[in-house]
């Protein structure tokens, strides 16, 4: 059975996909199967695993407002246990299509359920909203991981998405937890950069990966050649800390029996 986890921050430019796409990609190379769900319709989780979005005919689109088979719309990656099911523009209107449809906030969650026991991990890359998509995405999940951006407004937006998560976790899924922020764009020669660090730990404690993951052009050039950094640069920095991160996780749900000495890469 699958751990479902939704990457959501409704502020833009926090390094969400990149994380949903490199966490993904980080956990496949672990030889978890994972299945990385593109609910933005920007698509750039699809294009920066290295599809064409001109050449989707099928995407999450069809399967929340026509039904369609999830299990026709998956494509495999170039990677080893990694899937994905692409995004299109057309995820735009789904959000009118849905106001009048029943159980409208449960829809994606259906769509996850007939395929849930083929995969380790189901990552949703939602869209930097609050809308409706965003709410389908954590009512569908186990939990949500919320990137921050190592930048002066980083907490800026943080209070209404939280209040949006203790709405869904009272009304609509009361199995929904916080698996944690992660610290993004972490630049170590930015006194702006350590003030946010400590910043967000004190508010957040417990709640804050340890892994932090750094400014790295590897990073930023990856998604151009549609490839997860892993595969791009191995070596990089950028790699090493989603790799790193993958082990946390896996170490925060008891999915591995990595040893201590062997849980951060040098």
């Amino acid at each position: 059975m699958a751990k479902i986890i939704a990457l959501a921050n409704q502020k833009g430019g926090v390094g969400k996909t990149t994380t949903a796409i490199n966490l993904a990609a980080s956990l496949a190379v672990l030889e978890k199967k994972v299945l990385l769900i593109d609910a933005d319709p920007q698509a750039n989780a699809t294009s920066g695993t290295g599809f064409d979005i001109k050449s989707i005919n099928t995407s999450i689109y069809e399967c929340l407002i026509e039904d369609t088979d999830p299990n026709k719309v998956i494509l495999n990656s170039n990677m080893e246990n990694l899937d994905i099911i692409p995004s299109h523009i057309d995820l735009v209107g789904a959000e009118i299509e849905m106001l009048n449809m029943p159980e409208r906030e449960y829809m994606l969650r259906k769509v996850i359920q007939r395929i849930k026991t083929d995969y380790d991990y189901v990552m949703i890359d939602c869209s930097p909203s609050l809308g409706l998509i965003t709410v389908n995405a954590l009512t569908a999940a186990h939990s949500v991981m919320i990137p921050v951006q190592c930048e002066y407004f980083a907490l800026e937006g943080l209070g209404k998405l939280l209040n949006t998560v203790k709405i869904i976790q009272g009304r609509l899924n009361t199995e929904l937890e916080i698996e944690g922020f992660v610290l993004t764009m972490y630049d170590a020669r930015l006194r702006l950069s350590n003030q946010v660090v400590d910043e967000v730990k004190k508010h957040f404690q417990q709640m804050v990966f340890d892994t932090i993951v750094q400014r790295n052009i590897k990073l930023s050039e990856s998604p151009s050649f549609g490839k997860p950094v892993v595969m791009y640069d191995a070596e990089s920095k950028g790699a090493v800390n989603y790799l790193n991160l993958a082990k946390e996780l896996l170490q925060n749900n008891d999915a591995t029996k990595i040893k201590n000495a062997e849980k951060v890469i040098e």
